[in-house]
C-alpha cells in the first residue's frame, strides 16, 4: 500500500459535521463544531454539492473503533503483547495481530503503528467503489439529461427557444435574470416515470438520489455539473428554501372567504375546484396561473397590457392599463376559465390581490364561485403556490413578463402538465384531466340517450 501523505478527513468527524448541518447549523459553525476552522467546513460542504457521501448512521462495533487504535497504538509503544492488548481492549488476539500486520505505517522501511495512520488505511480498505450508473449506461443518461434539459415545444411539437439566459457560473442561479427553459423535470420525477415507460427493461432504474449525487457532486462525473440550473431552485447547492408571505386585501367580504368554501374542495375527490394568484415581473408585467386541485392541471392566463400603457399618463383611480387591472383581469381570466367544462369550474380560490376585486361579475360569467384566502396564508392555496415555484424557472423574478404572447405560455402550460406528478401516481396532469374529461363525456352520453 503506497504512503499515505497527509491523512484525509476521518468518517466519524465527517458524520459529526453533517449531523450538525443536518441539525440546522451553517457550515462555518458546524466545522468549528468538530474542530476545524469555519473555512474548512464552508469548503467540505462546497465539494460535496451540500450532501454526504456516506451514511450518518454510527458504525457497528464490529469494526476497531479509532479511540480503540489510539489504545492500541498507545500500548504497543509500551511493549505489551498481542494477547495483552486484546484483553484490555476486549477483542480478539487475531483482530489485534491482523491490525498490526495489515495497517502498520511503513514509511522509512520500518512497520511502525500509528493510530492516524491505521485509521486512513482501513478506511481506504473498506471503500468499495462503484462506477456511477448513469456512466455505464449511456441510454439511461440521455433519458435523465433529455427530461432535465429537453428543449420545450409546443403540443404541435414545435420548439420554444425561450430566452437566452446569462453563462453558468457555478453559483446558483442568476436572480432577476432569464433561465433557460427546459422540460425540468425533477429527479424523483424521473425516477419514477423509468418503470412507467421501461416495464421490461430492469436497466432502466435509477434512484433520485443517485441523479442529486450526479448532479451535486462533481465526482460522481456522469452529468454535467451546470445541469443544476434545470433544478427548480436552481440552487448550486443543497439548501432550505425560503417562503413567501402574501399580503391581504381590502376588499374580501366575509361571504367570500375560504372558510365559506363547500367540504368537498378539502379532500380533492371532487374535480373542478381551482387555486389562482399572479406572478408578477418588472414593468407591472404579471402572467395569471390557476391549477385545477385534483389533477395538478395548470393552465396560463395571458394578460397583455391594454392600448396606451407608456403613452397616457397615469390617472389617480383611472383605468389600469398594466393588464391585470380588475375588468382585464375580469375578461382574460373568463376565456381561460370558459374553456373547461361547467362541471369542471366549480370554485376558484384566490389569494387577496385586488385584481379579483370584481370576482361578482365573474362568477356572474361564469357560473364560478370565488373565494379569498386568509391574510398570510399561501399553504391555503398550497397547489397554486406550489405551481408558481415552478413556473418562476420559466418566469424568473425581475423579468419584464409582457414580453411571452400566448402561444408561448400555452407551451410552458404544456410542458408542466407533462411531467408525471408523485402525488397522481406519477401520472401527467394531462393524463388525469384527460380521465375527468372522458368520464363527464360517458355522463353526457348516458343521460341523454
Amino acid at each position: 500500500m503506497r504512503s499515505p501523505g497527509r491523512p484525509p478527513i476521518r468518517r466519524e468527524v465527517e458524520r459529526a459535521f453533517w449531523r450538525r448541518i443536518a441539525e440546522g447549523m451553517t457550515s462555518e459553525d458546524a466545522g468549528i463544531a468538530v474542530g476545524v476552522s469555519g473555512s474548512v467546513g464552508s469548503r467540505w460542504f462546497r465539494e460535496r454539492g451540500g450532501m454526504p457521501l456516506i451514511s450518518l448512521d454510527a458504525p457497528s462495533g464490529r469494526y476497531l473503533s479509532f479511540a480503540e487504535r489510539e489504545e492500541i497504538a498507545l500500548w504497543r509503544a509500551q511493549d505489551h503483547g498481542v494477547r495483552e492488548i486484546a484483553r484490555r481492549i476486549g477483542r480478539s488476539p487475531s483482530t489485534i495481530s491482523r491490525e498490526l500486520r495489515r495497517n502498520a505505517a511503513t514509511r522509512g522501511g520500518n512497520l511502525t503503528y500509528r493510530a492516524g495512520v491505521a485509521q486512513w488505511k482501513a478506511e481506504l480498505a473498506a471503500r468499495r467503489p462503484r462506477t456511477a450508473k448513469l456512466v455505464t449506461n449511456p441510454r439511461l443518461r440521455e433519458y435523465v439529461q433529455e427530461r432535465l434539459a429537453g428543449q420545450v415545444r409546443r403540443p404541435d411539437g414545435t420548439i420554444v427557444t425561450g430566452p437566452t439566459p446569462a453563462p453558468w457560473k457555478g453559483r446558483n442561479k442568476p436572480r432577476r435574470q432569464d433561465r433557460a427553459w427546459a422540460l425540468a423535470w425533477s429527479p424523483e420525477q424521473i425516477a419514477a416515470r423509468l418503470p412507467i415507460d421501461f416495464p421490461d427493461d430492469e436497466s432502466m432504474r435509477i434512484s433520485h438520489e443517485a441523479i442529486y449525487q450526479a448532479l451535486y457532486v462533481q465526482a460522481r462525473g456522469a452529468l454535467k455539473r451546470e445541469l443544476v440550473s434545470c433544478l427548480r431552485t436552481g440552487r448550486a447547492l443543497r439548501v432550505p428554501r425560503a417562503r413567501a408571505r402574501s399580503k391581504p386585501g381590502a376588499h374580501v367580504t366575509a361571504e367570500v372567504m375560504i372558510s365559506e368554501r363547500p367540504a368537498e374542495v378539502e379532500d380533492r375527490a371532487v374535480p373542478g375546484h381551482w387555486e389562482g394568484d399572479l406572478i408578477i415581473g418588472l414593468q407591472r408585467s404579471a402572467i395569471g396561473t390557476v391549477v385545477e386541485r385534483r389533477t395538478r392541471f395548470t393552465m396560463l392566463v395571458h394578460l397583455p397590457r391594454e392600448d396606451g400603457y407608456g403613452v397616457i399618463v397615469p390617472v389617480k383611480n383611472g383605468p389600469a392599463l398594466g393588464g391585470y387591472g380588475a375588468l382585464s383581469m375580469n375578461k382574460a381570466l373568463a376565456i381561460t376559465m370558459t374553456t373547461m367544462p361547467q362541471q369542471l369550474r366549480r370554485s376558484l380560490t384566490w389569494d387577496r390581490g385586488k385584481e379579483l376585486s370584481a370576482h361578482a361579475a365573474f362568477t356572474v360569467q361564469t357560473k364560478t364561485a370565488v373565494y379569498f384566502a386568509d391574510p398570510h396564508s399561501p399553504w391555503q392555496r398550497g397547489t397554486n403556490e406550489n405551481t408558481n415555484g415552478l413556473l418562476r424557472q420559466y418566469f424568473p423574478k425581475g423579468t419584464d413578463l409582457s414580453r411571452w404572447a400566448a402561444e408561448d405560455l400555452e407551451a410552458v402550460a404544456h410542458a408542466l402538465n407533462s411531467r408525471p406528478r408523485k402525488t397522481l401516481g406519477w401520472k401527467t396532469p394531462a393524463e388525469a384531466m384527460h380521465e375527468q374529461l372522458l368520464s363527464i363525456q360517458q355522463a353526457d352520453v348516458a343521460t341523454t340517450g
